[in-house]
């Protein structure tokens, strides 16, 4: 019986030390998009490595799938460029996982320019835990504007 609940704990342990490191992947990505919304490039650049990758994959109005490598150094900027409107990207169906200090979240979207429909797709995040943190090291996100299947709550 001893031996049982030893078991138990430990993996009542496990559980709740696994599902504390993906509140902890997701806090940083629940940043980015807080970062978008207050217009703050210091708490957007916080959340990612020195000199990530960024990617956006689409397809072209001639119907090319089509890769771009973005400008870190030029998302930090806009972020951080006052505007009129808020934007605001909330984002759905969030799945992570987790291995060693190597996270992955994937999350549908939706953008929007103040209440104002911009696209939705996929956000798919790779993050790394480096001096006990995690950061991004790498995002590519997909773009369309219609097909877009955005849960009620979710809209403006």
């Amino acid at each position: 019986m001893k031996k049982i609940l030893i078991i138990l704990l430990a993996f009542a342990s496990i559980h709740v030390t696994a599902q504390e490191e993906k509140e902890a992947v997701m806090k940083v990505v629940n940043q980015v998009f807080e970062a978008m919304r207050k217009n703050d490039s210091t708490l957007l650049k916080n959340c990612f490595v020195e000199s990530p990758n960024t990617f956006t994959s689409f397809t072209n109005p001639e119907g090319i799938s089509t890769l771009t490598k973005g400008d870190f150094q030029q998302f930090i900027n806009a972020i951080g460029r006052p505007k009129e409107q808020v934007l605001n990207e909330p984002i759905w169906n969030e799945k992570v996982e987790i291995d060693d200090n190597l996270a992955s979240v994937w999350v549908d979207y939706a953008f929007y320019i103040g209440d104002q429909f911009s696209h939705c797709g996929v956000d798919a995040f790779h993050l790394v835990k480096l001096d006990n943190e995690w950061k991004i090291f790498h995002l590519v996100d997909t773009r369309r504007r219609k097909d877009c299947e955005i849960p009620e709550g979710i809209k403006p």
